[in-house]
């Protein structure tokens, strides 16, 4: 069955969507969890409201958020076409508080240099920002390029992780 909530984060609110499984730490498996207004996000509110269901997670989002957690133990079961999974895997093997580029991904994956442009649309296309950490995938010149949550939102993550210095004025 499919199950949805909200839970509020340093992010603003964070909208998730999973299904019900009996394998999943705290017995759901999230398919989607995006923040407010974020371009081609999953509709919310189809199946089961269903806060009790997402605790785990739920846990896990705000221990990454005091320090606590450098690693999400959920289990995921996004939709996505064979690229788009192998380069999601390979963004759960980026660790916490460091980056690399779209060309090292590419690189890393085994794929010709010319494919960078794809493995960059199937980091965009990532339905599990946070615990997901495309955050972390950054421009060959160290630029913050496009998240779907807000550039802001990636500087604000990666700032987080100790990635970036804040910017003193």
């Amino acid at each position: 069955m499919r199950v949805h909530t909200v839970i509020d984060s340093p992010l603003g609110q964070l909208p998730l969507v999973g299904e019900e499984s009996g394998t999943a730490p705290g017995g759901t498996a999230i398919t989607s969890l995006s923040v407010q207004g974020m371009k081609k996000a999953p509709v919310v509110h189809e199946g089961r409201h269903n806060e009790a269901a997402f605790a785990e997670a739920e846990r896990q989002i705000r221990a990454y958020f005091t320090g606590e957690l450098t690693t999400f133990r959920l289990e995921f079961t996004p939709a996505g076409t064979e690229l788009q999974q192998q380069v999601w895997d390979a963004l759960d093997a980026i660790p916490y508080g460091a980056t690399t580029t779209y060309g090292k991904l590419t690189e890393r994956l085994g794929l010709p240099r010319e494919r960078v442009q794809a493995v960059g649309g199937a980091v965009g296309a990532n339905p599990l920002l946070l615990v997901r950490p495309c955050h972390r995938v950054i421009g060959a010149d160290g630029s913050m390029r496009g998240y779907a949550g807000g550039v802001e939102r990636k500087v604000q993550l990666l700032t987080h992780e100790g990635a970036l210095q804040p910017t003193l004025v």
